[in-house]
């Protein structure tokens, strides 16, 4: 999307990632936790988040089903809404991060496409995370009723039922939630970041 002619760019005015990053005394970073519905991609976030606070760093969270209800209240689950909504929480996200916060993203992102869009938008500072679990095992876990909703009917396009859900085909990192506890998979996260 090309910003119209009369806006211009001031981000020379403002401090830069750097000072900031030496300022606060970390490295920004999105952490992007994608599966499907159930995987646990909200609790591994929320863990995650509590793990890098306690130790001091400054960290945001952005959770799909949040977001859903202010900044994309206005989206579907079309493809071209799925595809709006992951690129309005990468710019978010990214602008986040660029002031030196680790930003922990909680979004389906169904497909390797949508998952490239967020990687382009965020740069090198971002880390996708593969939130694995069978589909069988999202079902019998349905945290928040929703699979018993799209089996009654009132839900339609649902990933991993009648919408796809696209095995990735090159994560940074997976964490099978059907073998790790939530514990042990944030842990991964969590060493995974210290590396950078």
């Amino acid at each position: 999307m090309k910003a119209p002619e009369n806006v211009y760019s001031q981000h020379h005015l403002f401090l830069s990632t750097q000072e900031r990053e030496k300022g606060i005394g970390q490295r920004g970073k999105v952490v992007w936790l994608y599966g499907l519905s159930g995987a646990g991609k909200t609790t591994i976030g929320a863990g995650l988040e509590r793990s890098l606070f306690e130790k001091g760093r400054q960290v945001v969270v952005l959770d799909g089903d949040n977001l859903r209800t202010g900044l994309n209240a206005d989206l579907g689950f079309s493809d071209d809404d799925r595809r709006e909504n992951v690129r309005r929480v990468a710019e978010v996200a990214r602008v986040l991060s660029s002031q030196g916060a680790i930003v922990i993203v909680a979004v389906i992102t169904p497909s390797n496409k949508l998952r490239d869009l967020a990687r382009g938008i965020v740069g090198e500072q971002f880390l996708g995370v593969f939130v694995k679990a069978s589909l069988e095992a999202c079902q019998a876990r349905d945290p928040k009723g929703l699979y018993a909703k799209v089996t009654d009917g009132k839900i339609r396009n649902f990933t991993g039922k009648d919408s796809g859900f696209e095995l990735p085909s090159a994560p940074d990192l997976v964490i099978d939630t059907e073998t790790l506890s939530i514990e042990e998979a944030v842990m991964v996260v969590f060493r995974e970041l210290q590396k950078s």
